[in-house]
């Protein structure tokens, strides 16, 4: 099982994600302007690319991330031409596609939901390391950057899918 977890100084803002087999094997990264969103599904896909050969299960406390897979919200994209339930863009798919296309080709990964911010010893690892990514971004980078332009969705999980 592998957790995964992004974090974002502001939204947009700075960000950093991570991911943790246990407190000896993990991953983390930063990005100077970018969102919760983004850097939760950065979190996850890094995981599945650092583990290729195994069949792995990523818990996650974004319903963003699992969702689209367990209740399969890209079928849903996919038919609609990259267009949400609301027949909008779908946000973060330059992120998606490739994520997407990566899992569905391995055939070999789960995700489950685990609820953040909880008693669950694991998921605050991975939100401590995300946390930390955050502030390896230095001011020069934030001066610099951009978010990247991509449609947001509304606070309603129904314009995700």
């Amino acid at each position: 099982m592998i957790y995964t977890d992004g974090a974002c100084r502001g939204n947009p803002g700075p960000g950093g994600w991570a991911w943790a087999v246990n407190e000896a094997e993990s991953g983390s990264g930063s990005d100077a302007a970018t969102t919760n969103q983004r850097m939760e599904l950065t979190a996850a896909f890094e995981a599945v690319k650092a583990h290729p050969d195994e069949h792995i299960e990523i818990r996650s406390d974004s319903t963003y991330v699992v969702n689209c897979f367990e209740k399969q919200w890209w079928k849903g994209w996919h038919a609609r031409g990259w267009k949400n339930s609301q027949r909008q863009p779908v946000a973060n798919r330059d992120l998606w596609e490739p994520f997407i296309d990566h899992v569905l080709a391995r055939g070999n990964v789960r995700f489950t939901w685990v609820k953040g911010h909880s008693t669950d010893v694991m998921n605050q690892l991975v939100d401590r390391l995300a946390v930390e990514a955050s502030y390896r971004v230095t001011d020069e980078e934030i001066e610099a950057a951009t978010v990247p332009s991509t449609p947001t969705p509304s606070s309603s999980q129904d314009s995700l899918f």
